[in-house]
C-alpha cells in the first residue's frame, strides 16, 4: 500500500475517535514502528497534536485530530468519492478497457477507498468479473472482506454493512468490518 495512503487511513481512524496508539494500529494492521513514524509526520504537518495526561496506573497518551487533519481526511475522501464514481460509471458503460486502465491508475487508493467505505464492494467485485481478472492484483489479501474473498465475498450477498443500519454504502462513512 502506499506510504501517503496508509498516512490518511491513520488519520482518518483517529478522525472517528480511536486516540489511542494500541486501538490506532489494531484498525489499521500498521506495524508498531510504521505506524509511529506516520503519527510523527502527522503531527509534523499539523493534522494531529498528542496530549499526555495523568491516569491511575500512570501517563497516558491521547492523539487528537486538529482542524487541519479534519479537512485534510474530507478532502481525500472527497477525491477518492470522485475516483469511484468514475469508476462506477465505467463499469456500467461496459467500456472493459477504460475501466481497468482506470483502476491501474488508481491502485494505491483501492484499500484506501475499502477502509473508508467509498466504494459499493458489490459493483467492485463485478468490475473483476467483467473484466475477467483477480481482485488480488489490485488489493492485497490481508485488506480484503472475509481475509481474501474465498467465496466471491458472496457469503452474505456481497452486502456486508459493518452494523450500520442504512445499508453502510456510499455514505463515506468507516466500515471497519473489512479486513483492517
Amino acid at each position: 500500500m502506499e506510504e501517503e495512503s496508509k498516512d490518511i487511513i491513520v488519520l482518518g481512524a483517529i478522525k472517528h475517535g480511536i486516540e489511542k496508539f494500541d486501538k490506532i494500529q489494531k484498525t489499521t494492521q500498521i506495524d508498531s514502528k510504521e505506524l509511529n513514524i506516520i503519527l510523527e509526520k502527522l503531527e509534523n504537518r499539523g493534522f494531529i497534536k498528542v496530549k499526555e495526561k495523568k491516569g491511575w496506573f500512570g501517563n497516558k497518551i491521547e492523539i487528537h485530530i486538529t482542524e487541519k487533519g479534519f479537512k485534510e481526511v474530507d478532502e481525500r475522501v472527497h477525491e477518492m468519492q470522485l475516483k469511484w464514481n468514475q469508476m462506477a460509471t465505467l463499469y456500467k458503460t461496459g467500456d472493459k478497457e477504460k475501466l481497468k486502465q482506470t483502476m491501474d491508475e488508481n491502485k494505491s487508493f483501492i484499500p484506501t477507498m475499502m477502509f473508508f467505505g467509498v466504494m459499493d464492494m458489490m459493483m467492485f467485485s463485478m468490475m473483476f468479473s467483467m473484466m475477467g481478472i483477480g481482485m488480488s492484483n489490485y488489493v492485497p489479501a490481508e485488506s480484503m472482506p472475509d481475509g481474501g474473498m474465498d467465496d466471491g465475498g458472496m457469503d452474505d450477498g456481497g452486502m456486508d454493512d459493518g452494523g450500520m443500519d442504512d445499508g453502510g454504502m456510499d455514505d463515506g462513512g468507516f466500515d471497519f468490518d473489512i479486513g483492517f
